[in-house]
């Protein structure tokens, strides 16, 4: 079996260095490359081809961002971003990465903290990662660089006119409920961003995102959204139809509806996830049941494909991203399995599709 060809960037050579004989330590692992910058990063990876990268976030030179922006653009590679930075405007930079195409992110040790627990961690992910079918993202060639040569991003198809009169026949929805995992940042980001700040269907929204670095999540996708985005607190009433905002599950907190209000739990995990979509779009389906729309996007494992089959034997409306478009298709691609999906979208048509949905709500009225 050809062993996992590994990229190490990172600035500091004592970190750089852990990290690589960390990973020497599994012989189906082998270190192809060191990087001190983001530039080297890039330039090592056009000429190695390896098969993960792993890439701190705050580096000289170039900064993990832009090396990831640029790298996904031009030589899409799995990256496995392993970074300690814990401050809010650090913790965007990461999000920042993870919108760009980075596939997941991992807590980087400080001075002792390189134990063989550790070293299992990241040997595992690293494997995980380099399982991942990556695509381009054309967010990177947006920017200029220098004399290399810019190709324009493609034109999101939009669906057919039947597929939109389909999908705005139906009226009464409540609220939209959304689970993303692996490549949800990114996912969510370009959704959101397609969407009016007068939406007016409140959204629940739960993401698989490593608890040291959840902290802040909900302000960077309140500072990417015209909808105002924030954690949700135990026992808040949901919005009403008409204060369209979203609501996301806090980490390790499993968030529920029920009755009017929005419950956080530390209940059991489900598929070795707290929160869970399915622990959301069960209770979505117990409560509100055809008033509902579920997404489910990209994501590792088959979290959320169950729920989304509850909502849809309750009559709600449930959307499942396509294969092309996911990071992975492993959430969503369970949900097809289980038939689960009323339709399944490329992820550009989502935002049309829940405005499409919402406006279909408000012309029902009740």
């Amino acid at each position: 079996m050809a062993k996992v060809r590994v990229l190490v960037a990172d600035d500091s050579t004592t970190v750089r260095k852990r990290i690589v004989e960390v990973l020497c330590a599994d012989p189906g692992i082998e270190v192809v490359g060191e990087a001190e910058d983001g530039k080297r990063a890039i330039e090592l990876c056009q000429n190695l081809r390896p098969d993960v990268i792993t890439l701190d976030m705050v580096m000289p030179v170039m900064t993990g961002v832009a090396a990831t922006e640029y790298i996904m653009a031009f030589c899409p590679t799995p990256i496995l971003i392993v970074s300690a930075s814990t401050h809010r405007g650090e913790l965007f930079k990461t999000y920042d990465a993870l919108a760009a195409g980075a596939v997941d992110v991992l807590e980087k040790p400080s001075g002792d903290g390189f134990t063989e627990a550790w070293g299992e961690e990241v040997r595992a992910a690293v494997k995980l990662v380099s399982r991942i079918k990556v695509i381009t993202h054309p967010r990177g060639r947006l920017r200029e660089w220098g004399q290399l040569p810019v190709a324009p991003a493609p034109s999101p198809a939009l669906p057919e006119p039947s597929a939109r009169l389909q999908l705005g026949r139906r009226s009464g929805h409540r609220l939209v409920a959304i689970g993303a995992s692996t490549g949800g940042p990114g996912a969510l980001v370009e959704v959101l961003r397609e969407i009016p700040a007068d939406f007016p269907l409140p959204i629940l929204l739960v993401i698989h995102i490593g608890r040291a670095f959840a902290g802040a999540f909900a302000d960077w996708l309140d500072s990417q959204s015209a909808l105002r985005v924030a954690y949700a607190r135990d026992g808040e009433a949901l919005p009403r139809v008409g204060q369209g905002r979203v609501l996301l599950a806090p980490p390790d907190q499993h968030l529920e509806l029920q009755g009017s209000r929005l419950r956080l739990t530390r209940g059991p995990e489900r598929f070795s996830c707290r929160p869970s979509v399915d622990v959301l779009f069960e209770s979505v389906a117990r409560e509100v049941g055809a008033e509902a729309v579920a997404c489910l996007l990209t994501g590792m494992g088959r979290d959320g494909a169950s729920g989304l089959l509850d909502i849809r034997r309750a009559g709600g409306v449930t959307l499942a991203q396509d294969e092309a478009t996911s990071v992975v298709f492993g959430m969503p691609g369970e949900a097809v399995r289980l038939n689960a999906a009323t339709r399944v979208l490329p992820l550009e048509q989502f935002a049309e599709a829940l405005i499409a949905l919402a406006s279909a709500r408000a012309g029902g009225g009740r």
